[in-house]
């Protein structure tokens, strides 16, 4: 069954964007996975397409209609009943691989973009979605955001990417670990030389140092990071993730 995504959003012409390209516009050329986005705009009921309106108790900026925005919600729900629906907010989850990794495994996605300063708390709650944040970051509306998660998803799609070992070694896989430096042909450039090890040709020494390497890069750069996965090794449950925010 074909990975499917549907994105609700005010700028529909934004998508595909840069997933038609690479590695994910190969897969959806391929039927690897599906991209629908909806115009939020196009579920508003009144003459002037209104999908926002002023604040209560007052404030600066607009909110997105919970009417609006639940018609096309359920639009998306219809055409795709099993795939979570993913609200793109900064005061979401923090977005993880571990999480990624989860939604990648399903039936696909429907993601929700908002604008203004974001929409009304009662759709969200109504429809139980799972806010999520693409970083400690403020853009300008969430489709930014969506194509950072649908990148990271349909990469790991079978079929996708031609080695199958690559996510299983790259920053954030099933260790929690950053990944260890690479390097290529030349093997000396500006007066820098490759690190002999790599050069020797003995299999196990190579993945000592790899492993040293992908442990110290996490250890120095991200501590949050290496006490998760020291915690795990420790017999600590294991979540990458943590609990999800409540909606």
């Amino acid at each position: 069954m074909t990975w499917r995504a549907t994105v609700l959003t005010l700028f529909p012409e934004m998508f595909p964007g840069p997933l038609g390209l690479s590695l994910a516009g190969k897969a959806l050329r391929d039927g690897r996975w599906s991209l629908e986005a909806l115009d939020i705009r196009s579920f508003a009921t009144d003459r002037h397409r209104s999908v926002d309106d002023t604040p209560f108790g007052g404030g600066a900026g607009m909110v997105m209609r919970p009417d609006v925005v639940d018609a096309a919600v359920a639009a998306a729900v219809a055409a795709n009943p099993g795939a979570p629906l993913v609200y793109l907010t900064p005061r979401g989850r923090l977005l993880e691989q571990a999480l990624v990794r989860e939604i990648a495994a399903g039936p696909g996605v429907a993601l929700l973009c908002g604008r203004y300063e974001g929409v009304d708390q009662r759709v969200i709650e109504a429809r139980g979605m799972l806010e999520v944040s693409v970083g400690d970051v403020v853009l300008s509306g969430g489709e930014v955001g969506a194509m950072l998660l649908l990148d990271a998803c349909v990469r790991l799609l079978p079929g996708v990417m031609g080695a199958a070992e690559s996510a299983a070694e790259e920053s954030h896989g099933p260790e929690g670990l950053l990944e260890y430096p690479h390097y290529t042909r030349p093997a000396e450039w500006q007066g820098r030389k490759v690190p002999d090890v790599l050069l020797s040709g003995h299999h196990a020494e190579v993945a000592r140092w790899r492993r040293a390497r992908a442990e110290e890069a996490t250890r120095t750069r991200r501590p949050d990071l290496w006490a998760r996965h020291l915690q795990r090794n420790e017999g600590g449950t294991g979540r990458l993730d943590g609990p999800p925010a409540a909606a």
